[in-house]
């Protein structure tokens, strides 16, 4: 539908928009990741007409498995899969084993989502086509569908993409691609349109070729009637004909190319299709023999590294390691034990810790730091373990120096959070020279140590209902911390008490089912949270009554978690495993309230408790914590970057 300019006029917001206006040179405005940013909410919003109909789908994906004759049992990875409308069609179709990657975050959990509730197994993952994160000779087929190639400035990496393709493929496999058939679009391009996307947002588009005539520039401005232009962004996609792409698959190694004729979009909209509107379907196999397998029977030497028990531990209710923490420890080692292919030896004195790290450097393969206690059992120092690490040069698992340091500080990360769109809950800081009466939130709220881990410091007691109350509160931590130590004082949330874990990195992270505090059990009156009492004290309600259950959350509120806990995690260089700590408001919107990048390891922590969840015994939760860890490293040593 075209629109007049008296129309856009009375729809686009006078003030605050963010348009760059009109440009001459759409090129020059490209940004050469723009792939990077532009695969999000809106962009299912504007293309949705294509990339969100089922019958659609459907259709393609009928068609595809034709030309595949994909049989049960059989393998398919889809590339560059989006939100998996289409493997998840194949997995609505048959039993086959799926698996999907994507460079957009927000997609791939959207995947996972609509996957996990339709009771599909798929395997998603976030990641670059270009090194995909999968052994050699892993599939039967591979798709590239909704054309999903061409995005990089150069054609070099297009051929990475291929290269990888025939990689990770099966002797035979086969690859099907849908792609814009270039030589159409360079004659058949629509410079400019505009159209009503729903009630609320229009888009306007603008298209030309690039200065080497083998890329179309597109921009897109989509404006809001009420909130005025909300986008404005510039991408581009090579335009492929069958002769220069059937050369492309020759150099990557495919042979037996065919093409399958020119399908449409069929958009019940039928406005502005874009590249989508005329792609060509083809087909292409592999020739080659299996690759050899790499057999590694050799035990991996792993060093564990512990809280000394003989030295004090203040966060202890007696200031020293008990029964408890003994059986714990073991509890570890047999866990341990039953995994096959490594050998553990345990580091727990700490004042001959440099010395002992210095007889095993050359010989331990890993460092398992699970000491979360610090150094000397000062929680202070616990960022100095992987510290002493780094200074000797020693692989071991978790997060860096930088991180813990950053999240020992609540403040720190209730601004870095805020930074980057992460709601936090409302709180302000008290210093010692602070006035409680100037309070600028209201009541009910918490009292907390700034600075700390494993609930220390936090009690019933801690929650006050007015201004008294909160001054003993406040009093009661600067006996025990210091009165120059900062106090976060906190709005008290009273919806559900969440945590949520991941373990893994960028190229291949679990999200682990989100769990929620259950406080139905505990006496009227005593506070719902699930603090030092609830970890460290037997003989309390909080410790007998408290629960952790399976959260069971809006679809909504679920996914704005996991979103927003990734983003930090990213932001934070978060490694191998953390844990993310939400509380929701009155309105169920939720809040973060910490950050874990060394999350308890014990086996009935709330890492282990997540990990049960979702059908991961201990033994496996440890296992998964030592793998997520080799991976990073081993893609260190090739010069990949490997953060969550």
């Amino acid at each position: 539908m075209q629109i007049s300019k008296n129309e856009v006029k009375k729809t686009a917001a006078p003030k605050g928009g963010k348009s760059k206006g009109p440009v001459d040179n759409l090129e020059h405005h490209l940004h050469p990741e723009w792939w990077k940013r532009i695969f999000n909410s809106m962009y299912l919003k504007t293309d949705g007409d294509v990339v969100e109909d089922s019958k659609i789908t459907q259709s393609e994906v009928e068609f595809f498995a034709r030309l595949l004759d994909i049989k049960e049992g059989e393998s398919l990875l889809d590339v560059a899969c989006g939100q998996g409308r289409h493997v998840i069609e194949f997995a609505r179709c048959g039993n086959y084993v799926l698996s999907g990657i994507d460079r957009s975050r927000y997609l791939i959990q959207r995947a996972k989502s609509v996957s996990k509730r339709n009771g599909y197994t798929i395997n998603f993952k976030e990641g670059d086509a270009r090194k995909l994160p999968y052994p050699t000779d892993s599939f039967d087929f591979v798709t590239i569908l909704g054309n999903s190639f061409g995005y990089f400035e150069s054609a070099e990496d297009d051929l990475k993409i291929l290269k990888e393709v025939f990689r990770v493929l099966k002797p035979k496999g086969k690859l099907l691609m849908d792609v814009a058939d270039g030589s159409y679009l360079k004659d058949h391009f629509t410079s400019r349109t505009w159209e009503w996307i729903d009630d609320k947002h229009f888009v306007c588009r603008e298209r030309s070729l690039a200065s080497d005539n083998e890329r179309l520039i597109s921009r897109e401005v989509i404006t809001h009637t009420g909130k005025g232009v909300i986008v404005d962004q510039f991408y581009a996609e090579r335009l492929y004909t069958r002769e220069r792409l059937f050369d492309l698959l020759m150099r990557a190694g495919f042979s037996n190319t065919e093409f399958h004729g020119n399908i449409g979009a069929n958009s019940a909209r039928n406005q502005d299709l874009g590249m989508m509107e005329n792609r060509f379907i083809l087909t292409t196999q592999t020739e080659k023999e299996w690759s050899p397998k790499k057999i590694r029977t050799e035990m991996k030497n792993i060093v564990v590294l512990l809280g000394d028990p003989t030295l004090s531990d203040t966060v202890k209710p007696d200031g020293v390691f008990d029964q408890d923490d003994f059986d714990t420890v073991n509890k570890l080692k047999q866990a341990l034990g039953t995994l096959h292919n490594y050998k553990f030896t345990f580091l727990d004195n700490h004042t001959n810790l440099i010395a002992d790290l210095l007889k095993v450097k050359g010989k331990a393969d890993l460092i398992f730091n699970l000491c979360d206690e610090g150094f000397g059992n000062d929680s202070r120092k616990e960022l100095h373990v992987p510290a002493i690490l780094e200074m000797l040069n020693l692989p071991y698992t978790g997060s860096t120096p930088q991180t813990l340091a950053y999240c020992f500080d609540k403040s720190l990360i209730r601004g870095i959070a805020s930074e980057i769109g992460v709601p936090v809950a409302d709180a302000f800081i008290i210093t010692a020279e602070a006035d409680i009466y100037e309070l600028n939130i209201p009541f009910p709220v918490i009292a907390k140590p700034n600075s700390g881990d494993a609930s220390f410091g936090i009690t019933k007691e801690n929650v006050a209902e007015n201004l008294e109350q909160l001054a003993d509160a406040i009093l009661r931590l600067r006996k025990q911390f210091g009165y120059d130590k900062p106090i976060l004082v906190e709005e008290f949330l009273p919806g559900a008490d969440l945590s949520l874990g991941i373990i893994g990195n960028t190229h291949n992270y679990t999200i682990l089912p989100i769990i929620e505090e259950d406080y139905s059990g505990l006496p009227e009156g005593l506070p719902r949270i699930c603090g030092y009492e609830a970890k460290w004290l037997p003989d309390s309600p909080y410790m007998q009554q408290i629960k952790s259950v399976k959260a069971s959350l809006l679809n909504e509120t679920e996914q704005a978690i996991i979103n927003d806990s990734l983003k930090l995690a990213e932001r934070l260089n978060c490694r191998d495993y953390c844990r993310f700590d939400w509380r929701l408001n009155e309105r169920g919107e939720p809040k973060l309230l910490e950050v874990n990048p060394n999350p308890g390891w014990c086996w009935d922590g709330h890492l282990a408790k997540m990990a049960n969840f979702a059908s991961i015994d201990y033994a496996q939760m440890l296992q998964a914590l030592l793998g997520a860890s080799e991976a990073r490293h081993t893609l260190m040593s090739n010069g990949v970057s490997a953060v969550i």
